[in-house]
C-alpha cells in the first residue's frame, strides 16, 4: 500500500528533474519540443509528495507510444492517457514512485494550465503557503488513502488553477 508523504521543499528536486529529462530527451530525440519541470517539486518552498513529475511536449501525440519499450527498459510503466484525452502518462517507482511523465502535443490546453499553476505559485507566496499548508494536513490526515487526499485538495487546486490561467493568460501580452 502507498503511503501519501508530503515533505519539505528539497533542493535536489531540481537536479533529478534534470537528470531525467536528460535521459526523455535521449529517448524521444527530435520528438521533443520542450521538456519542463512540473507540479509541486518545481516551486521552490513548496511541501510536496517527492515525486518529479516531467511535462515533455511533442511534435505528434501519436509517435509517443512507439517509445513504451524504450520507457519500459528505463523503468517506467505506460498507462496510456490515463484518463486525460490526448495526453500519455508514464510512473516510475512503483509503490514507491519516483517519477511521473505527462507527455503533451505542442499546442495541447494542459500545457498551459500546468505551467500557469507552477508559475502562479512561484509568483504568489501566500497561495503556495495555504496549498503547501493544506497537503501537509491531507496526508497526515490520510496516510494511506490517495484518493481521500486528492480529493481534499480538490476545491483549493481548481481556485488556484482558476485564477492562474487568468494571471498566465494576462501575463503572456
Amino acid at each position: 500500500m502507498r503511503k501519501v508523504e508530503v515533505c519539505p521543499y528539497n533542493e535536489q528536486w531540481v537536479s533529478m528533474f534534470e537528470e531525467e529529462a536528460s535521459k526523455l530527451s535521449d529517448i524521444f530525440g527530435e520528438e521533443i519540443v520542450v521538456i519542463e519541470h512540473i507540479g509541486s517539486t518545481s516551486v521552490p518552498g513548496l511541501k510536496a509528495k517527492p515525486i518529479i513529475d516531467i511535462m515533455p511536449v511533442v511534435k505528434d501525440i501519436n509517435m509517443v507510444d512507439k517509445y513504451n519499450k524504450a520507457m519500459q527498459d528505463m523503468g517506467y510503466e505506460p498507462k496510456g492517457e490515463n484518463g486525460i484525452p490526448n495526453r500519455r502518462y508514464f510512473q516510475k517507482g512503483g509503490d514507491n514512485r519516483t517519477h511521473h511523465v505527462h507527455i503533451y502535443q505542442f499546442g495541447n490546453d494542459g500545457i498551459q494550465r500546468h505551467l500557469a499553476f507552477r508559475d502562479y505559485l512561484i509568483a504568489y507566496p501566500e497561495a503556495k503557503k495555504k496549498y503547501g499548508e493544506l497537503k501537509q494536513q491531507l496526508s497526515q490526515q490520510f496516510p494511506y488513502d490517495i484518493q481521500s487526499y486528492i480529493l481534499g485538495k480538490e476545491n483549493l487546486v481548481k481556485e488556484i488553477e482558476r485564477l492562474a490561467i487568468d494571471w498566465y493568460k494576462e501575463n503572456q501580452k
